[in-house]
């Protein structure tokens, strides 16, 4: 029973990323997450009970994907911390290619919808903070030992975030105007994702 739950949770969370991203947040119906999903919208109701907690739903998913992926990076104490981190660089750039619009989803609907920080405010304290903490000792330790430059886990972490980020954000405008540049837009991100590595390299190398 557990695991058809799980297999019913798991149908409405894809269903609602799709719709969510597609349409945003306003734009969302249940109704058509529901069929998509192949559920009724009763049972929809059952697991989610509400839009709102649909959208932390798919907000946590994201959350756990990326922290859960890069703590177990950041905890493989048989590669050198600079390894770690271009190991982390290259897996979250990899998940944003793989779902290129939740970048602009998020911006989009904390900046329209600032009171929804609060719907996503839990998750975020406890599962990044806890996260900050497995970088920040992972920093230290590489520090001491004369491995890296002095950093915090936020700054570096947010070099991380916003530089993978932005490759996506701004492709639309890139491709628009400077398409007859970019020959191929696979090796062009590729491109891009050895370029971050580099360039977060730099930053820690001593």
């Amino acid at each position: 029973m557990t695991k058809h739950r799980n297999n019913k949770e798991m149908a409405i969370l894809e269903a609602a990323r799709k719709e969510f991203l597609e349409k945003g947040y306003d734009g969302a119906r249940t109704t058509s997450i529901a069929k998509n999903a192949g559920v009724t919208h009763a049972m929809l109701h059952y697991y989610f009970k509400s839009k709102e907690k649909l959208f932390t739903g798919i907000f946590d998913d994201f959350i756990h994907q990326v922290v859960g992926n890069m703590t177990v990076l950041f905890n493989d104490s048989d590669k050198p911390f600079i390894q770690q981190v271009e190991d982390a660089v290259s897996l979250h750039f990899d998940f944003i290619k793989d779902n290129p619009h939740i970048p602009l989803f998020v911006i989009r609907e904390i900046s329209t919808h600032p009171e929804r920080i609060e719907l996503i405010k839990d998750t975020v304290s406890t599962t990044v903070g806890g996260f900050f903490g497995t970088v920040q000792k992972s920093i230290d330790q590489a520090y001491a030992n004369n491995e890296i430059c002095d950093i915090d886990a936020m700054t570096l972490l947010f070099d991380i975030l916003s530089l993978n980020a932005f490759t996506f954000l701004a492709m639309p405008i890139f491709n628009a105007v400077f398409a007859s540049q970019i020959i191929d837009d696979s090796i062009f991100i590729e491109m891009r994702k050895q370029e971050i590595i580099k360039t977060i390299h730099k930053r820690l190398a001593k």
